[in-house]
């Protein structure tokens, strides 16, 4: 959190906080596979968690979390 992000990440960060849950979904899927996972079992849980959660958030089970709110606490807590 310490470094200063790249004027790039910086874009793709807001561009991606505008994207639809659907579209978002698709970019964090395709970001997790392009990390090379040794383990296929844990790229499986991992899959598997997410769309739990997200099975959990489209059915109102829970309720997300603004992305400002979250980066605001962040900021509160690693100053």
């Amino acid at each position: 959190m310490g470094c200063p992000m790249s004027p790039t990440l910086e874009t793709l960060k807001t561009t991606a906080a505008r994207l639809s849950p659907a579209d978002r979904t698709e970019l964090i899927e395709f970001l997790l596979e392009s990390f090379e996972v040794s383990d296929e079992d844990a790229a499986t849980a991992w899959r598997d968690e997410v769309e739990r959660r997200l099975d959990d958030i489209r059915s109102g089970k829970v309720q997300g979390i603004p992305v400002e709110e979250v980066l605001g606490r962040l900021r509160e807590t690693y100053p």
